[in-house]
């Protein structure tokens, strides 16, 4: 199992893709298949029966799962994207961005 960049609460950029410029926070992270959903980004209609959750039912409106490969963090100190870098205190494991040097939280 690969070590990801990303993690979930992270604010990201989408780089690629229809969505590509838009920023949204990381719902969650599906490990196995190295994709993330985001919200407010790759928005899929999906049909669905009524239900006791949608009693209605009709055309949904839900995010779909991006690759990882298209997210860029996005640097908390110029709000710009950015790459990780990796660094070991002790048994903690930070990460900092490359583009400022600040700790991402």
């Amino acid at each position: 199992m690969s070590k990801l960049h990303i993690r979930k609460n992270d604010t990201v950029m989408v780089l690629a893709g229809e969505d590509k410029g838009k920023t949204g926070k990381v719902l969650k992270v599906l490990v196995k298949e190295n994709r993330a959903i985001v919200e407010g980004v790759n928005i899929v209609s999906k049909s669905a029966k009524p239900s006791a959750k949608h009693p209605q039912g009709g055309i949904i409106k839900q995010e779909a799962p991006i690759h990882i490969s298209n997210l860029s963090l996005i640097d908390p100190k110029s709000g710009k994207p950015t790459r990780i870098a990796i660094k070991r205190e002790g048994k903690n494991v930070v990460r900092i961005a490359k583009k400022s040097g600040e700790e991402i939280k």
